[in-house]
């Protein structure tokens, strides 16, 4: 299904899902609505996609699988989203979270690296298909790496992998902006609106409120 290596998204996965946890039990309120369960479950079963989703070359299941694993990363997006809303909230009217400085910027931290983390994984889908599609060449690209605008500096057949996403998010999430990722597609573009705007929502407001606190 995936045409590459599939440990780094996996981690990637296992990481947010141990964030998830630990939010839960330390942070107050950081669980999704009022199911602190629900979305571990989800990312348990990303975690067997991206592990144990080999139809081993049968086309149907393959076909199954993509819309499955879209499905549920955008449900990590949403729950990346969802909590900068509620940290948002918190701050304007008040809680007990915007009061402690130490436990906000840990709170806005966590929401921060789930919001990088869950747009590596959709960027890492999105592109061209996925990465199934992308070994096979079958569509247009999404996004234009440097290795792609400049092939003379790139070895011999490169292509993205999950890590060169990972990056792409990292760097939209702290700058704000494409900074040596072009987008090409609408539907590229405006998930790095979407992500751009939850990540300035986070230093804008969250990070600003806590280093006020501490005076």
């Amino acid at each position: 299904m995936f045409g590459e290596s599939r440990w780094p998204p996996a981690i990637a996965v296992f990481i947010f899902l141990l964030m998830d946890v630990a939010g839960s039990i330390w942070l107050p309120r950081s669980g999704i609505l009022t199911f602190p369960w629900l979305l571990p479950t989800v990312e348990t079963v990303i975690l067997i996609v991206l592990l144990f989703g080999h139809p081993g070359g049968l086309v149907k299941q393959r076909r199954l699988l993509r819309p499955i694993a879209i499905v549920l990363v955008l449900a990590m997006v949403a729950s990346a989203l969802w909590a900068t809303i509620r940290l948002t909230n918190d701050l304007i009217w008040g809680s007990k979270l915007t009061n402690e400085p130490a436990l906000l910027l840990a709170s806005g931290g966590l929401v921060w690296l789930g919001n990088v983390l869950s747009f590596a994984l959709l960027f890492w889908l999105l592109d061209s298909g996925g990465p199934a599609q992308r070994a096979r060449r079958e569509r247009p690209a999404d996004f234009a790496f440097t290795q792609q605008l400049t092939p003379e500096v790139a070895p011999a057949g490169w292509r993205p992998a999950f890590l060169d996403y990972l990056h792409l998010a990292f760097t939209n999430s702290t700058a704000f902006s494409p900074t040596d990722v072009m987008p090409l597609s609408l539907r590229a573009k405006y998930a790095m609106v979407v992500q751009s705007t939850v990540a300035l929502a986070l230093f804008g407001l969250i990070v600003a409120r806590a280093v006020n606190a501490f005076h």
